[in-house]
């Protein structure tokens, strides 16, 4: 089967695919014959050698693929050979077959694309549980997202307007600005032209917003603590400031981290506001919790309430294209592997 390699750390040129033996599921497994796989930032700050978790290079990472199913392991009833599905896989997605643990492959609801399923499991469930889990966002507050045309972002919108009455405030570019809008961002601001945090102020006639979902991390962590209402909440999600050029910059490293706010616990208990984490690939341990939550995605995506919106997909030859397009922040809405 073919890969696509992170050979060593730097820029996407470091991306090669390589042929090596398909993988052979052991008792419990499934192999997925994958059609498309999702490209995160995470993969990117990998490639990079700025994610801490990416397996030892060189490697294949890639977190969620769909596609079907073409050989199981002892003990395994469903999903049967033949089967469509989309799963979760701890690295290995980016390759044409991937072996996963039979309960992290479900079902995909008829008239979903193999590009809409690959699209679904880390965005949407990393929105998810922000929102629903850590979040418990509820009728009539307020939502500031980060990013907003990003795959997490238009998850994040999606899933907002599920929820009665909530006001989304958006960060992302101009030219993107239509195309949140349509998602249910009710005020996008361009990051670029104007100071957000007084922005969503102006907005707010000083009152702030009850839920903030920052993947920006620094200096940005502290402004969104700063916006929020009494009883509000932080949620941290991603340091993509760390990211500036290319390649990995330790000089540019070190000037994010100490722009790193520290949170006292006197301190938010005089502001009435909570700080929360999500990292999803360190929820690997919690995978009947994160499967649930798939399971309630599938179940909204077949009531019509999310649809995951596909930016590009490149073939494994243009990974390097596909990284720059994530990197550069061109995208609107996931970027995608395909084998062919």
């Amino acid at each position: 089967m073919r890969s696509v390699w992170i050979t060593r750390p730097g820029g996407p040129e470091v991306l090669e695919v390589r042929e090596t033996p398909d993988p052979v599921p052991g008792p419990g497994e499934v192999r997925v014959r994958v059609r498309a796989a999702g490209v995160n930032f995470a993969e990117v700050m990998a490639r990079m050698g700025l994610y801490p978790d990416a397996p030892k290079l060189p490697a294949v990472v890639g977190y969620e693929v769909a596609g079907v199913v073409d050989q199981v392991g002892d003990g395994v009833v469903a999903p049967a050979v033949g089967s469509r599905v989309l799963g979760l896989t701890r690295f290995g997605g980016h390759a044409e077959a991937v072996v996963v643990p039979a309960g992290q492959a479900l079902p995909m609801p008829e008239g979903m694309t193999f590009e809409e399923g690959a699209a679904l499991p880390v965005n949407y469930v990393t929105a998810y549980h922000m929102l629903f889990e850590v979040g418990h966002l509820r009728e009539g507050q307020s939502l500031l997202v980060h990013m907003a045309a990003g795959g997490v972002g238009i998850a994040a919108l999606q899933l907002a307007r599920t929820v009665p009455g909530v006001t989304v405030f958006g960060t992302a570019s101009a030219p993107k600005h239509e195309v949140i809008r349509a998602e249910g961002c009710h005020h996008p601001i361009d990051y670029r032209a104007v100071d957000y945090a007084a922005e969503v102020r102006r907005l707010t006639g000083g009152r702030g917003v009850h839920l903030v979902l920052d993947a920006l991390g620094g200096s940005d962590w502290k402004k969104g603590y700063g916006l929020l209402r009494p009883a509000g909440m932080l949620v941290m999600f991603g340091f993509a400031n760390i990211a500036s050029g290319e390649r990995r910059s330790l000089l540019h490293l070190a000037a994010q981290a100490l722009r790193i706010p520290r949170f006292s616990p006197l301190a938010l208990m005089s502001d009435n506001r909570a700080v929360a984490g999500v990292n999803i690939g360190h929820l690997w341990g919690e995978v009947d919790l994160m499967m649930g939550e798939i399971r309630a995605l599938l179940e909204l995506y077949r009531k019509g309430a999310v649809k995951p919106r596909v930016d590009s997909s490149f073939p494994f030859a243009r990974a390097a294209d596909a990284h720059r397009r994530i990197h550069d922040r061109k995208n609107v809405g996931k970027v995608l592997l395909t084998p062919s």
